[in-house]
């Protein structure tokens, strides 16, 4: 898998072995002085605090077994060999946390420390009579149960793992498979995390680099808003899967090198190809891998990123069809930043990269998700639970409308301050581009909110005065809580890489009738409005402004009336632009350069023959000075290893009006048969 010069980690070759040139130490050197000033790293005394805590929290739960131990009538023996122990994971055990960031710890315990008594029952117990512990928030109920609390001021979110042991060595070593030997799946899932973080520090090749490109990078998705599991888009882990990838296809690039490089990779990728940083393993345990020839929810995954721990798992099943075409044009417009920085374009920086995506400026059309509880604790509980399932609500409006409505989910909630008890959510609602719009076709989702808000109502856990209620905004109506220190800007944000080139693309659309100008979500000036045709959009509100009086409670009903969205003629250029149609050329164009790509050996995952730039390579048939031609072919070639994933995933109506895709789809199917 792994090789001591570091030029082998993963299922394929380095696309390069390159190292940086002087410009790209240059420009190494400004990335990491603006992610010192952005206050991306934590202070000294910060870091020892967050010791001394994980320190006390690893006590707490040694005594917490003994006493379970003593009560259980264990003899004397395993009382007193009795043992639990903490483990770090996440942010923090890869080493690019920030001020302030939650620490994800795992509590390992012996068989005979239940989860539901024990966990949840007495250490939940103990810890509330803490002086030191604050907001301790329980959620046996997820699908990876946790405890969150406050312990000294440090956030901490505390798993739980029951191992079938009788004690827990201090010297434990989790890494080991047989480690999962008979644990239930809770114990599986809650283990996976720790065994993730530490298999992907294994296989990069020079971990500061990583830590250093995985930190910008996760600065970048929250400032452009596609940093959320919750939501349908990418959370920590995700991140570092796709920035560990990228590592070990440049193994000597430095951290601006490998952020460019991330851009251009993914920008090529043809999902649903998984990301893999190793081969997946069957183990001998029998737990279930992530596999789309045998597991028919594998099949569906729009964006599979699988995890190298045994079971190898999606770790990115939550992406929507709506959120992997947001982070696909985000992933051009880091592209093309990176391409312009590399080219000393003036104007283009690394502020340029990380410049906030305006959210509220990008669409006509949101709707807006009111919650409302009783006090702060019920609050805290029904946020949790309606944030889980506002993803729920998203597929339920792709699929209700054939995809035709589009929805982009905004990561983090808002509040008013004059309503201590309430919150905000919003999704921005645009129709799919380059569809015809029939005359007087409307999107009527009543009936999916119903749905949506049925399905919210079922929360186990629900108190009296824990309310929703759903509501269509139009841009002009939104709260103004929603904008940066309550103010509403008085313009449209001017002078952006975002409005720059939307403004060129409305240009080149006048100067070039019919052309496909790629325009993006980014729609920057009101002005431009009065410049578009036959352009309306109507909807029946709740009040004549579409925000709920002044006053009058959230109830968890609405009139049948308030989802009723109708869009008689909006056109593409109204419309938030996408770069979406631009990037479907590009993959395509890709498929088309697959077909003559070179042959490739693979088994168990791994793919033999030269890399790209190797001296030996002889029989790749590209044009050598043409680095990206050939980088372009090396990233099909990575992408052959796992064909029949194509053939499965693929939305077969595609098929039909592709035939470029559908030869190379039948030709890598013909292999796969002589293959197998």
């Amino acid at each position: 898998m792994g090789s001591s010069n570091g030029q082998r980690l993963g299922i394929t070759e380095p696309i390069s072995l390159a190292g940086p040139t002087d410009d790209d130490l240059m420009r190494t050197r400004k990335l990491e002085k603006y992610l010192r000033d952005v206050n991306l790293y934590e202070s000294q005394e910060e870091a020892v605090s967050r010791e001394e805590v994980l320190g006390r929290l690893d006590q707490i739960v040694k005594i917490w077994v003994k006493k379970i131990s003593r009560a259980k009538g264990l003899n004397d023996q395993l009382l007193q060999e009795a043992n639990a122990k903490i483990f770090t994971f996440g942010s923090y055990r890869l080493g690019v946390h920030g001020p302030g960031a939650d620490i994800d710890t795992l509590c390992v315990g012996p068989r005979h420390a239940t989860r539901e008594e024990d966990f949840f029952g007495e250490l939940h117990q103990m810890l509330t009579e803490m002086p030191e512990v604050t907001e301790l928030h329980p959620v046996p109920d997820a699908h990876v149960p946790v405890m969150k609390f406050k312990f000294s001021g440090v956030s901490i979110d505390l798993l739980y793992a029951r191992l079938s042991l009788w004690v827990i060595p201090e010297d434990l070593d989790i890494s080991q498979d047989s480690i999962l030997q008979n644990a239930d799946e809770q114990t599986v899932r809650s283990l996976n995390g720790c065994r993730v973080t530490d298999q992907i520090l294994r296989l990069v090749p020079k971990i500061q680099n990583f830590r250093t490109t995985l930190r910008c990078m996760r600065f970048w998705a929250k400032r452009r808003g596609v940093y959320s599991n919750v939501a349908g888009f990418l959370g920590g882990i995700n991140w570092a899967l796709l920035v560990a990838r990228i590592c070990q296809l440049y193994p000597n690039a430095v951290p601006s090198m490998l952020v460019s490089r991330f851009f251009r990779v993914y920008t090529q990728w043809r999902w649903p190809n998984p990301v893999l940083l190793c081969a997946i393993e069957e183990g001998s345990l029998g737990l279930q891998v992530w596999d789309p020839r045998r597991n028919p929810k594998d099949k569906y995954h729009l964006m599979p990123i699988i995890t190298p721990a045994y079971p190898c798992m999606n770790s990115s099943y939550n992406v929507s069809t709506s959120t992997l075409r947001i982070m696909m044009d985000e992933f051009q417009r880091g592209h093309e930043i990176c391409e312009a920085m590399e080219k000393n374009e003036a104007d283009v920086d690394w502020d340029t990269l990380f410049e906030p995506f305006t959210f509220f400026e990008a669409y006509k059309n949101y709707l807006r998700i009111d919650i409302s509880a009783e006090n702060a604790d019920d609050l805290r509980n029904w946020k949790g639970w309606v944030e889980s399932r506002l993803r729920q609500l998203t597929l339920k409006i792709e699929r209700h409308t054939y995809n035709m409505l589009q929805c982009h989910p905004h990561p983090g909630d808002f509040s008013d301050k004059s309503k201590p008890l309430y919150c905000s959510y919003f999704m921005g609602l645009q129709r799919k581009q380059g569809v015809p719009v029939g005359e007087g076709e409307q999107f009527d989702i009543r009936l999916t909110v119903k749905e949506f808000k049925q399905a919210v109502s079922m929360y186990t856990l629900r108190k009296p005065g824990m309310q929703i209620s759903v509501a269509h905004v139009t841009r002009r109506n939104l709260p103004n809580f929603v904008f940066p220190g309550g103010v509403r800007p008085s313009r449209p944000s001017k002078g952006t890489w975002d409005s720059r080139r939307a403004l060129e693309r409305k240009v080149s659309s006048h100067t070039k009738p019919g052309a496909d100008d790629g325009r993006k979500r980014k729609q920057t000036d009101d002005n431009v409005d009065t410049h578009l045709r036959n352009a309306k959009c109507h909807a029946t509100m709740p009040s004549s402004s579409g925000e709920f009086r002044e006053g009058s409670p959230i109830v968890s009903t609405i009139s049948s009336s308030s989802i009723n969205l109708q869009f008689e003629h909006m056109d593409a250029n109204e419309l938030v632009g996408s770069n979406r149609e631009k990037v479907e050329n590009n993959l395509t164009d890709s498929i088309r350069d697959s077909r003559n790509s070179v042959e490739v050996s693979s088994h168990n995952g791994k793919v033999d023959g030269p890399m790209i730039g190797d001296p030996r390579n002889k029989g790749l048939s590209f044009n050598s000075s043409n680095s990206k031609d050939a980088e372009k072919l090396a990233i099909e070639k990575i992408m052959s290893v796992y064909p029949f994933y194509i053939i499965i995933s693929l939305d077969c109506s595609a098929l039909i009006f592709n035939p470029i895709m559908l030869t190379v789809i039948w030709l890598n199917f013909t292999s796969l048969n002589k293959a197998t």
